[in-house]
């Protein structure tokens, strides 16, 4: 079973998402080549794209559909400094593929949007987590959130891979996304509706590289 068949599933439940097809194959080939150089994932959003964003970290930083057993290596150095415990920790830890929702952080978004700008809440993120080679999500179904735009203008400078998840327009976030995947549809609950099966597939295409059998 490799990535076509995933796309392909993809498409057969969900044929509108057709012309994006070759979009959401670049952003998993951009993922996997990151966490193969030892890189990471940023997500942010707003409102309903908000909790997109984390539920894309908890596909991601766990076992999806795959199991994902850790090394014996690190399960030996638990074992040695916990005994009883750290076996627990070694038989029950699955290795993870990193990935940061930067809607989180309520102390530090409500800080930088009292003392600095409410639209820096991801960009000031970006400029701490970021680092070239990582990849960022930026999840808007109009394509126009400033705080969201304000990230991923962040994330360019510091050269890191731009996907953006929007709809058909793409909305001003098309000027600084290196890959865009626009799903058909404007309404935003419609538009909502078709980013859950487009980022629970790039999920599973990436966990399957790395942890598929």
């Amino acid at each position: 079973m490799d990535n076509n068949f995933f796309l392909d599933e993809l498409i057969g439940r969900y044929p509108q998402l057709g012309p994006v097809k070759e979009q959401i194959r670049e952003a998993a080939s951009a993922l996997i080549r990151s966490y193969e150089q030892g890189g990471k994932l940023l997500l942010c959003g707003n409102g309903g794209s908000c909790s997109d964003s984390d539920h894309i970290v908890g596909e991601l930083m766990k076992g999806f559909e795959n199991k994902r057993q850790i090394s014996d290596v690190f399960k030996n150095k638990l074992t040695q400094s916990a005994g009883e415990r750290g076996a627990y920790l070694a038989e029950k830890l699955q290795q993870a593929l990193p990935a940061i929702s930067l809607t989180a952080h309520s102390a530090l978004i409500t800080a930088v949007a009292n003392d600095t700008d409410a639209d820096l809440i991801f960009a000031q993120q970006v400029t701490g987590y970021g680092n070239a080679g990582d990849v960022i999500l930026g999840i808007s179904s109009s394509g126009n959130s400033q705080n969201v735009i304000d990230a991923l203008i962040t994330a360019k400078a510091k050269d890191m891979v731009v996907i953006g998840l929007t709809g058909e327009t793409g909305g001003k976030m098309k000027a600084y996304c290196d890959i865009l995947i626009n799903v058909p549809g404007k309404r935003t609950a419609f538009v909502q509706e078709l980013h859950l099966p487009v980022y629970h597939v790039l999920c599973l295409m990436v966990e399957h590289h790395f942890f598929g059998k």
